[in-house]
């Protein structure tokens, strides 16, 4: 796999949609788009496998738009494929540039040389990182970080009974809140930390952009067969504006 850069004519490593939002709260959403630049000519992967799941977060990205609309909040899309680098992990992780993805091998990453790990650390993350550093110093200390994230059915020939993951990393306020107002909200099995918690590497942002800066934070992960059309993520989007809006009322008046 040659080297590459992301190239002028590409889409940079991330958009910020209604930047001037000044609701209460900063949504992200590090895997919005399947995006491989072509000169990663598919990180040499075929059929399905370059706009599939391991690719990135089906149904996230239509959640997080209208949050974003709903709270008329600051919303950091990331803009390429979390298989030439996950932005909810630091460079140091092997999983930031994954060689096997769940059932997938991934060509392109395969024995990749620490010259190309820092090249994408500085194309794609790097820039991520700065965007997302400069939206929450600009929301202020009183807005919180909110992370929307999916997670397939099936996981290694395993179902998986949780519909609706509350994350979070040592900050809890936020999760504790949603979590005791989820029953008012939804009916969807709702359940902490799961499919993935802090001991699988996922809370990087949260730690990063919300522990470090003392703001409330959560990591959010729909299941996604329950977002799988643009009514269907329209109106989780809105339980999760409820759900969301009644856990900060309770975390600011604590």
């Amino acid at each position: 796999m040659p080297h590459a850069e992301l190239e002028p004519g590409d889409r940079g490593s991330f958009s910020l949609l209604n930047a001037d939002g000044d609701g209460p709260a900063v949504i992200v959403c590090e895997h919005a788009s399947h995006f491989i630049p072509e000169a990663y000519a598919n990180l040499g992967l075929d059929g399905e496998a370059p706009t599939s799941h391991v690719a990135w977060d089906p149904g996230a990205n239509l959640v997080a738009e209208r949050l974003s609309t709903l709270f008329n909040a600051p919303y950091v899309r990331g803009e390429v494929s979390r298989l030439i680098y996950d932005c909810n992990r630091p460079p140091e992780a092997t999983s930031a540039m994954p060689a096997r993805s769940e059932l997938f091998d991934i060509p392109g990453n395969a024995g990749l040389d620490q010259a190309e790990r820092d090249r994408r650390t500085r194309t794609v993350y790097e820039p991520f990182k700065g965007g997302v550093e400069e939206v929450m110093a600009a929301a202020g200390p009183d807005a919180a970080l909110v992370t929307i994230h999916s997670f397939v059915p099936i996981y290694h020939g395993k179902p998986r009974a949780v519909e609706l993951g509350i994350l979070h990393d040592a900050d809890t306020r936020l999760a504790d809140a949603m979590l005791a107002a989820a029953p008012r909200h939804t009916t969807m099995n709702t359940l902490r930390n799961e499919p993935y918690g802090p001991e699988d590497g996922v809370t990087h942002t949260l730690k990063l952009h919300g522990l470090s800066n003392g703001v409330p934070n959560v990591m959010i992960e729909i299941r996604n067969d329950l977002v799988a059309t643009p009514e269907a993520c329209k109106q989780v989007a809105e339980m999760l504006h409820g759900l969301i809006s009644e856990a900060l009322a309770e975390v600011q008046s604590a």
